[in-house]
């Protein structure tokens, strides 16, 4: 049975002209700075958020806990939002890699807010850790694909201008706030100190992430990275993937945000759908019935169906639309949901 996948928008596949790219990318051995694709890609990043340095990593969670390691020392503290990528799903990595703590904050659908930062600043006493780090997810990924209005980072930067914090943007997927908000990768770059975005989601590239940073903060990722064993040598294979991406799939982010759309639209008027999260990307999460529908018997339904999607968690399921999810899919989608019923 050929499935329609849209548990992540990681499972996406190289197009035709994205291996094309990839096979004829020049490499050399990047440990050594020697890869010509891997420092353009770099260079391209940089400048595309109006930033001085960039590094090519295996992955957005190692982009997130360097990051977490050059902006902190042991004892400090990292502020963020309770369901945050950096600290449910990178493996306890803020402990073990930085060994600092974590305030954790309960946001709205996952974006915290300039108030809500500047109260859990801890006082300077030797009773608390110092807190020293903000880390922001954009969009959110439990908070269903929710994107922060920039106004709010604006008000959280000045908070942490004033207390002397970093702030850090875990942007797995911050094109496709750019492309629902309108707002540019630069917007981001003038207000965070670090960011990391993703080239494997929606950008459909298979492998890798980038951080962006000052030289400084770069220098010092280089050498975090080397002792992470991210020292890919010839990788430029991969580095051309992620800037064919940044070149040309940015703006057809929209089409699976119009797709996403159309599943929500679908959804909540299912009978047997119990609540929907607000829509603002490629994320899709919904609730069945717990009375009609467990999360795993309403997975298996669909499956059996030809639809993979995936446990959110607290009695939701998760769809994320992506590069290799059509219209006709969709059409398909939402007839096999209609048949739950």
């Amino acid at each position: 049975m050929k499935y329609i996948d849209i548990r992540s928008d990681t499972v996406t596949r190289p197009t035709k002209e994205m291996m094309a790219a990839m096979m004829a990318a020049p490499i050399g051995d990047d440990v050594y700075g020697e890869d010509p694709s891997i420092n353009a890609l770099e260079s391209y990043s940089a400048e595309l958020f109006g930033k001085e340095a960039a590094l090519f990593c295996p992955s957005g969670t190692m982009c997130n806990q360097i990051a977490i390691r050059i902006s902190t020392q042991p004892q400090d503290q990292v502020i963020c939002d309770h369901k945050a990528h950096v600290y449910l799903y990178e493996g306890g990595g803020i402990a073990s890699n930085s060994m600092v703590s974590v305030r954790l904050l309960e946001g709205e659908f996952g974006r915290l807010s300039a108030k809500q930062v500047e109260e859990a600043i801890n006082p300077d006493n030797i009773h608390f850790p110092v807190s020293s780090l903000v880390t922001l997810e954009n969009t959110s990924n439990k908070g269903g694909g929710s994107c922060y209005e920039l106004a709010e980072i604006q008000a959280i930067r000045k908070v942490c201008d004033a207390h002397g914090l970093r702030l850090h943007l875990d942007g797995a997927r911050v094109f496709n706030a750019c492309v629902a908000k309108t707002h540019t990768p630069k917007q981001f770059g003038e207000l965070f100190d670090t960011i990391s975005f993703c080239l494997s989601k929606g950008l459909g590239a298979p492998v890798g992430s980038v951080l962006v940073g000052s030289n400084k903060d770069i220098k010092q990722a280089l050498r975090v990275r080397k002792v992470m064993g991210g020292g890919m040598r010839q990788a430029g294979i991969l580095a051309a993937a992620g800037l064919y991406a940044l070149r040309h799939h940015v703006d057809r982010l929209e089409e699976d945000h119009q797709r996403a759309r159309t599943l929500f639209s679908a959804i909540r008027q299912l009978s047997w759908v119990e609540d929907v999260f607000p829509i603002e990307t490629n994320i899709v999460a919904f609730k069945p019935d717990p009375q009609l529908f467990s999360v795993e018997s309403c997975l298996q339904r669909l499956k059996s169906e030809g639809v993979l999607g995936t446990n959110f968690g607290g009695g939701y399921v998760r769809f994320v639309t992506h590069l290799d999810v059509g219209d006709g899919d969709i059409e398909q989608l939402t007839t096999c949901l209609k048949k739950l019923a």
